[in-house]
């Protein structure tokens, strides 16, 4: 540390990225280092720097893209237009787990299977033909949530 100052290598390893990325949120103007020796190229960053990095990469761990991430720390969103891009980034992570929760299902159904299919235990002395219609028999199962909504509907 030079004066209370962090250099690019410090503030990096201390969260885990590249001074490569540090550089590029330099170059998309979201972090400016505050201080560039002439002499030497080195960047140093300040205390309010390095909590402005934080603020940078858990935004992008949620979603966020750069430029819109520059727009939130440029003061260039209202609290209505963060909440906004807040409630989107959240539904964008809702679907993504109830897609995770749709493969687990499928993943569920093909095990199901695979422990029921007696033809399974011989799947080395099968030909390729033979273990490709398996696997297809196994693998391509029917839309879980069409025979959901259909059940239900069924039942209503």
């Amino acid at each position: 540390m030079k004066n209370d100052l962090m250099m690019i290598g410090e503030i990096a390893e201390f969260f885990g990225v590249s001074r490569k990325a540090i550089r590029l949120y330099e170059k998309k103007g979201i972090l400016k280092p505050v201080k560039v020796d002439a002499q030497n190229g080195y960047r140093y960053y300040s205390a309010a720097q390095v909590q402005q990095l934080n603020a940078v990469l858990e935004l992008k761990s949620l979603g966020f893209s750069l430029e819109e991430i520059k727009s939130v720390l440029a003061g260039g969103v209202r609290k209505e237009g963060l909440s906004d891009m807040l409630q989107k980034k959240r539904q964008a992570w809702l679907e993504a787990m109830e897609n995770a929760r749709f493969k687990a299902e499928c993943l569920d159904n093909i095990l199901g299977n695979l422990r029921s299919s007696r033809t399974a235990d011989h799947m080395k002395e099968m030909t390729d033909e033979e273990r490709a219609w398996l696997l297809v028999k196994m693998v391509c199962v029917e839309d879980v949530r069409a025979q959901k909504a259909l059940s239900e509907a069924l039942w209503l």
